[in-house]
């Protein structure tokens, strides 16, 4: 007999009859029976599995499951336990990209070193208390890019960045200029960075003294000492670039992608140290 008959049939009449008797009538074994039950429940529809499939694509496939389970409470209202979130994206093949292990490579010697001010304290009372800052690898364009980006560890917002096709001084300086211009020159601001050589440059180190700016410095070989921007950097690559090989797109595009992605990031990407707000929210929210 049909599975689904049989399913429907016993569904309606169990109030009135035991199970035993319905399958007896129907010939039915009742391990077979049981084993359609368990089919039909596993293949059971969530009611919320739409919603969740939605608000992954929306977000581009960027967040895991506590991200999601908290935009489903402060977007639509719906307060799920986060292992049935959870659950619901592995089903669906949801889950986003783990990020890769940076493989850390020290550096030659240096000109100038400061010393560690930050000592891995990422909490910032304040906005321009303590900036962060670093160069990455950008792979994705026609040719290699450099992307230096600072961000304050109050809301951990992005203030600045630059996209060149080189990473010489006046890069990294030019990117600082821009992110004091935006917060109107603020002084006495610890700037902390690797031990590259655009950063240890007397040049660079200059520019902070100058600024009225307190230079911090990671221990060499320790990329943990400059986690947050680390991180960032790692996101953008793992969230915006997850599916593009190295050299496929125009350079158009990656500076483009970019861009949106640090809009992206401070004013959608919400984040648990925030309180699942984002950065631009939660600085207003301080302010």
């Amino acid at each position: 007999m049909d599975k689904r008959i049989v399913l429907n049939l016993v569904g309606k009449l169990r109030k009135k009859y035991t199970v035993t008797k319905l399958l007896n009538v129907l010939k039915v074994p009742r391990s077979t029976y049981y084993c359609w039950v368990q089919e039909e429940t596993v293949t059971y529809k969530n009611k919320y599995e739409d919603l969740i499939i939605e608000v992954c694509k929306s977000t581009n496939y960027r967040n895991g499951h506590r991200k999601i389970r908290a935009i489903l409470k402060r977007q639509h209202q719906v307060k799920l336990n986060r292992n049935t979130v959870q659950k619901i994206m592995q089903k669906h093949h949801l889950q986003c990209k783990v990020k890769p292990k940076r493989k850390w490579k020290s550096h030659g010697e240096s000109e100038v070193i400061a010393p560690h001010v930050l000592n891995r304290d990422f909490h910032a009372a304040k906005p321009n208390e303590k900036w962060v800052t670093d160069i990455t690898y950008i792979q994705y364009g026609s040719e290699t890019l450099y992307l230096s980006t600072i961000m304050d560890l109050y809301n951990n917002e992005v203030v600045s960045y630059k996209l060149y096709s080189h990473q010489q001084i006046p890069f990294v300086m030019e990117t600082l200029e821009e992110a004091l211009k935006k917060r109107n020159h603020p002084e006495g601001i610890i700037v902390h960075t690797d031990q590259g050589s655009v950063y240890t440059s007397y040049a660079y180190q200059n520019y902070l003294k100058e600024h009225h700016l307190i230079a911090s410095m990671s221990r060499r070989g320790n990329c943990w000492d400059n986690a947050v921007i680390e991180s960032f950097h790692s996101h953008l690559k793992t969230e915006e670039f997850q599916y593009c090989k190295y050299h496929s797109l125009d350079n158009k595009t990656v500076v483009s992608r970019i861009r949106k992605y640090i809009q992206h990031y401070n004013e959608e990407r919400i984040q648990e140290k925030l309180g699942y707000l984002t950065p631009k929210e939660f600085g207003v929210k301080a302010a």
